[in-house]
């Protein structure tokens, strides 16, 4: 019995496995950008998930309040399948205060059913 139990259970996770977003690097570091002030690093995201298109890009500081940076687009259209570069200016000033760039999977509201589920990754700066 508990054996058909465990084996059910993993045929109902198993479509679940590996379905997600991923960005690299994990740990980014921030470098002179060519603009004086401002600090900059370039990121991949990569989407794993054919549910979701658009993703949404954060800058937080250790204690997750957010904190101002430009991006080419704040939210990325990414195809199933697809990747993308994208670099992340901030100023010089808030570097230290910098630990997390994070990326928010967005739901559109057609997709949206009892399963759906937002994913959020995050990489943290290098000190």
């Amino acid at each position: 019995m508990m054996k058909s139990l465990c084996l059910a259970l993993v045929c109902a996770l198993l479509p679940s496995i590996g379905s997600a977003h991923e960005m690299i690097p994990t740990y980014p570091i921030l470098q002179p950008s060519y603009v004086e002030g401002i600090v900059v690093t370039t990121l991949r995201l990569s989407n794993r998930r054919d549910d979701v298109e658009y993703y949404e890009i954060d800058v937080f500081s250790e204690d997750w309040e957010p904190i101002k940076f430009a991006t080419e687009n704040k939210i990325i259209k990414l195809g199933y399948n697809e990747s993308k570069t994208f670099d992340v200016y901030i100023r010089e000033k808030d570097k230290d205060k910098v630990m997390y760039i994070c990326t928010l999977s967005k739901l559109q509201k057609e997709n949206v059913g009892a399963s759906a589920i937002s994913s959020k990754i995050c990489s943290k700066i290098k000190k």
